[in-house]
C-alpha cells in the first residue's frame, strides 16, 4: 500500500496532487499516518513547487502538533492564525484531535518535514540543517530529491554539500549503472572523505558479484589513493614554502645588521614582536576612526610597522651600540638587556595575552586543489610579502647609493672609511633598516601567529640559523638557507614531532658548518 501511494505520488508530479486524500489519511491511524509522512517526502522529490509549498507548512505542522482534524477536514494553526489544511483559507479552530506521533512515525515526519525544507525553505540556514538532518537517512531516500535540490540550490557552499550527499546516497543505489557513475564523480575530486565512502565498497556483495562494479571500485580508489599522494607532496611543499617565508622575513633584517657590523642582536626578536604590536594599533585606530578600512589595515600598517621599529633600531644604535662595537660580548649582553626591556614594557602596557586580530577577506579561506591539499590565502600572503620584501630589499641593496655603501663597508670597514664614506652613519641606517625590516616581519606574522610579548623569542635562535647557514651578510644566502630549513623541518615534524625537528635541523645545520663555516654563500673581504 505504502509503495501505491509513493508511486501515485512521483507518477503524478505533474498532475494536481490529491491534497483531500493526504489529509485524509494525516487525520487517520498510525499506519496512514506513516503512509502519509512517506508521501511527503516523494512528494518533496517529485512534487510540483506548489504542492511543496502547501506540503512544508503541513509536514511542520504536524512535528509540533499545530495540526488538529475535524469533521471538516483538518486545521493548522500558527502565528497568522487557523487556516483550512486542505485550501489555506482562514477557518476558526473546531473542537477536534490533533494526531499524535509515535516514536516510529516521528522518524518519519523529521525526515519529511527536512526534505520539504530543503526544497521549498527562502532560509539558508534552514536547508542546511535540513541537509544534516538528510544526510544520516540519504541511502534510504529517493534520489531524485538530492539531484533536485542541487540544481535549484542558489548557494554555491550548499549546492557543493548536496551534491556531495547525492553522490554517497548514489553509492547504494539498486541501479549498477547509478553506482558506478557515482564512483567515477567522487574519484574525480580525491581526498580522504572521498576514500572514506569508496573503501566499504569492496565489502559490498556486488563487488564480488559483478565484475564491472569491482573494476570501477579498484579504479576509483586506486585514483584517490594517487591523488591524495600528489595532495600531500603539494601540501608539504607549500607548508615548507610558507615557513621558509616566515623565516626569511625573520632573518633578513638580522642578515642586514649581523653581516655588516657583526653585532649579534639579541632584541631582534623582539623588533619583529613590536612590528605585531604596531600593527594592532594601526587595525584598532582604524576600527575606530575608519571602520570601512579595516580590512585593509595590514596594507596600511606597512609603513607604520617599518618606521617604529627602525625608529626603534637607530636609537638603540645611536645610544648604546654605537659604543660597544669593539666589545661583542658587551653589545650581546647589552641587546639581550634591551630584549628584556622591551618585553617588560609591553607587557606592562598591553597585558601578557594573545592580541585578537580581524581577519581580512583577502587572507580568509582558499582552494581546494587536489586531495586534501588546500591552497590557503593566509600563507599565500605571508608568502607574497616575504617575496615583495626580498625585491625591495635586493633593490635596495643593488641599485642605492646607501646599498652600494653597505656593501663596502661590509667588505672593508677601514677602506670604506679612507675612501670618504660614512661609516657611523652607514652603521645607523644599516641598523635601521634591518630593525625596519623585523618590524614587517612582525606584520605578516600577525594574521597566521600568535602575537604576545614573548613571541619574539621564538625566531631569534631560528633567524641565526638561517643567518649562519646561508652565509653573514648575503641575501641570496638568507633566502636559501630559509627554503632549505623550511622545507626539511616540515618534512620531519610529521615524523618525530616539532621539538624533535628543530632538533634534527640544528644538528644538521653543526655538520654542515664543520665542514663550511663560512656558509653557503660568503663575502669576500668580509671584515673578520
Amino acid at each position: 500500500m505504502v509503495m501505491i501511494l509513493l508511486a501515485a505520488v512521483g507518477s503524478s508530479a505533474a498532475a494536481e496532487l490529491d491534497r483531500a486524500d493526504l489529509i485524509g489519511r494525516l487525520c487517520g491511524d498510525a499506519s496512514a499516518l506513516g503512509e502519509a509522512g512517506r508521501a511527503l517526502t516523494a512528494l518533496a522529490a517529485d512534487g510540483s513547487a506548489a504542492d511543496r509549498a502547501w506540503a512544508a507548512p503541513i509536514a511542520r505542522a504536524m512535528m509540533d502538533r499545530k495540526l488538529s482534524c475535524d469533521s471538516d477536514g483538518a486545521i493548522v494553526t500558527s502565528a497568522d492564525g487557523s487556516r483550512d489544511a486542505i485550501s489555506g483559507a482562514p477557518r476558526s479552530a473546531a473542537s477536534g484531535r490533533s494526531p499524535l506521533l509515535s516514536l516510529k512515525n516521528r522518524g518519519v515526519f523529521e525526515i519529511a518535514d527536512a526534505a520539504l525544507a530543503l526544497r521549498s525553505s527562502p532560509d539558508l540556514g534552514r536547508r542546511a540543517a535540513a541537509l544534516r538532518t538528510l544526510e544520516r537517512q540519504a541511502a534510504t531516500l529517493p534520489e531524485r530529491l538530492f539531484e533536485a535540490a542541487a540544481a535549484e540550490e542558489a548557494d554555491a557552499g550548499l549546492k557543493a554539500q548536496i551534491s556531495a550527499v547525492a553522490e554517497a546516497a548514489a553509492l547504494n543505489s539498486s541501479d549498477m549503472a547509478k553506482r558506478i557513475a557515482a564512483l567515477q564523480r567522487i574519484a574525480a575530486t580525491p581526498d580522504r572523505r572521498a576514500l572514506a565512502k569508496v573503501s566499504p565498497l569492496t565489502k559490498d556483495p556486488a563487488y564480488a558479484a559483478d565484475p564491472a562494479f569491482k573494476s570501477a571500485v579498484d579504479g576509483a580508489i586506486s585514483k584517490i589513493e594517487r591523488g591524495i599522494k600528489i595532495g600531500d607532496l603539494l601540501a608539504t611543499l607549500y607548508n615548507g614554502l610558507s615557513f621558509a617565508s616566515i623565516l626569511f622575513m625573520a632573518a633578513i633584517g638580522l642578515a642586514v645588521i649581523f653581516g655588516l657590523m657583526g653585532v649579534i642582536n639579541l632584541a631582534q626578536g623582539e623588533l619583529i614582536m613590536i612590528g605585531a604590536y604596531a600593527t594592532w594599533l594601526v587595525q584598532e585606530a582604524l576600527r575606530r576612526l575608519a571602520p570601512a578600512l579595516l580590512d585593509y589595515y595590514l596594507i596600511i600598517a606597512i609603513p607604520v610597522a617599518f618606521l617604529v621599529t627602525a625608529a626603534i633600531g637607530i636609537a638603540l644604535e645611536a645610544i648604546l651600540l654605537r659604543h660597544l662595537y669593539r666589545r661583542p660580548l658587551m653589545s650581546l649582553l647589552a641587546t639581550w638587556a634591551v630584549s628584556l626591556f622591551l618585553i617588560n614594557i609591553v607587557r606592562v602596557t598591553f597585558g601578557t595575552q594573545n592580541l585578537n586580530f580581524t581577519t581580512p577577506f583577502y587572507v580568509t579561506g582558499g582552494v581546494p586543489v587536489i586531495g586534501d591539499f588546500i591552497f590557503t590565502w593566509n600563507r599565500m600572503f605571508a608568502i607574497a610579502f616575504a617575496v615583495a620584501t626580498l625585491a625591495l630589499t635586493w633593490g635596495l641593496m643593488r641599485l642605492t647609493p646607501l646599498g652600494l655603501n653597505i656593501r663596502a663597508v661590509t667588505q672593508n670597514r677601514t677602506m670604506a672609511g679612507c675612501i670618504g664614506i660614512p661609516v657611523r652613519r652607514v652603521d645607523m641606517l644599516a641598523f635601521g633598516l634591518g630593525s625596519g625590516l623585523a618590524g614587517l616581519a612582525g606584520l605578516a606574522l600577525a594574521p597566521i601567529y600568535s602575537v604576545n610579548p614573548q613571541m619574539g623569542q621564538n625566531f631569534v635562535i631560528d633567524s641565526f640559523m638561517v643567518v649562519v647557514l646561508g652565509g653573514v651578510g648575503t641575501i641570496v644566502g638568507t633566502v636559501v638557507a630559509a627554503l632549505g630549513i623550511g622545507q626539511i623541518n616540515v618534512l620531519i615534524e610529521p615524523l618525530w614531532g616539532a621539538v624533535a625537528a628543530k632538533v634534527i635541523v640544528l644538528l644538521m645545520i653543526i655538520g654542515f658548518l664543520q665542514w663550511r663555516p663560512e656558509g653557503l654563500f660568503a663575502i669576500k673581504g668580509r671584515r673578520k
